[in-house]
């Protein structure tokens, strides 16, 4: 299939302005997620991560873009393709890797896996593996912020195939009523598990669905970085003056499989590989501070190593760390009142 190519039918905010510092600093974020997901693939295919596991391969500026629009208080909610979320939000990869391979040293004790672990220090939510299930959540925390009138705004992060969903309408409308301080970001990596947008939506702009409820929306390259925040400053600060909800749908594209058993044999080699060469997020933002004389060759590698031994020392720590102790079945169960 032909790689999807749409229009935006509104006004997008130009380029965020950034600063040397600033770009170089979610280009580092941005790798550091790039790498993480890579050595979690190489670590699911040693038999180390058992159960699901949903990379983020291609995704990275989506959530570091919209990030960097975040203020202290805020919180996060997503899917269970969650471990860029986690990094971004600025949790230990030693944690988030130990969680995935089950040991007792990550943040769901080894208990929650890949799709569901959470951090209350960081308000991150969790991922959540039902279709769609995070966005009635994220709404609820976003009644949380209203009510206790804390300032903060949720950030809720969806897929295409969860759009479909009537929850997500359900929660749409809550939002709009009460105008609650939620950004929903729609993360168009163009397939639903194997099934592309085009064949599962009816209406292939997906942020349109915001415009029943009254919800102002956007639609964003997913894959600039710069993109995503100008937007990003945009959503957050309408959500967070008290006018409500907003919408953004942002059209990224995902390099790898649905999960780590899907061969993705429903696109081509071709759409793959001319998405990775003409519009990676990375490379993109490497080529910006290359050229504006920002940062030099020898700047960026010594990033990029320094990234890579924070990955390795990440999976060293998981593999060196016990799992958890049969008594912990009995744990975390239930609330007593």
């Amino acid at each position: 299939m032909a790689t999807v190519k749409r229009k935006p039918r509104v006004a997008l905010p130009e380029e965020a302005p950034v600063s040397a510092a600033e770009l170089l600093k979610y280009y580092r974020s941005m790798l550091l997620i790039r790498r993480f997901e890579e050595k979690a693939g190489q670590m699911y295919g040693m038999g180390l991560i058992g159960g699901f596991c949903h990379l983020y391969i291609g995704q990275e500026a989506v959530v570091v873009g919209m990030m960097a629009a975040a203020k202290e208080g805020d919180s996060t909610v997503t899917s269970y393709r969650d471990h860029g979320h986690m990094l971004a939000c600025g949790m230990d990869p030693k944690g988030v890797m130990a969680e995935l391979t089950g040991r007792r040293t990550g943040y769901s004790k080894g208990k929650g896996g890949s799709m569901h672990m959470f951090s209350r220090e960081k308000r991150f939510f969790g991922g959540h593996g039902i279709v769609g299930a995070q966005v009635p959540i994220g709404t609820g925390l976003a009644f949380a912020h209203r009510y206790k009138n804390d300032g903060g705004v949720c950030f809720t992060y969806l897929g295409d195939g969860a759009i479909n969903q009537g929850q997500v309408s359900e929660s749409f409308n809550m939002a709009a009523l009460w105008k609650l301080p939620v950004v929903y970001v729609i993360e168009n990596n163009r397939y639903g598990m194997g099934t592309s947008v085009l064949r599962a939506s009816a209406s292939h702009d997906l942020y349109v669905r915001a415009q029943p409820f009254g919800i102002p929306a956007m639609q964003v390259d997913g894959m600039n970085v710069l993109a995503v925040k100008a937007a990003a400053d945009v959503a957050v600060e309408h959500a967070r003056s008290g006018e409500g909800p907003y919408v953004l749908e942002m059209l990224t594209y995902r390099y790898r499989g649905h999960s780590m058993s899907d061969p993705a044999k429903y696109r081509t080699k071709d759409e793959v590989n001319r998405m990775r060469a003409e519009h990676d997020c990375i490379d993109q933002a490497k080529k910006r501070l290359l050229d504006g004389n920002l940062a030099d060759e020898n700047e960026l590698k010594a990033i990029d190593k320094e990234v890579k031994d924070l990955v390795a020392a990440a999976a060293q720590f998981a593999q060196d760390s016990p799992e958890p102790d049969p008594s912990e079945l009995w744990t975390d169960v239930l609330k007593e009142a």
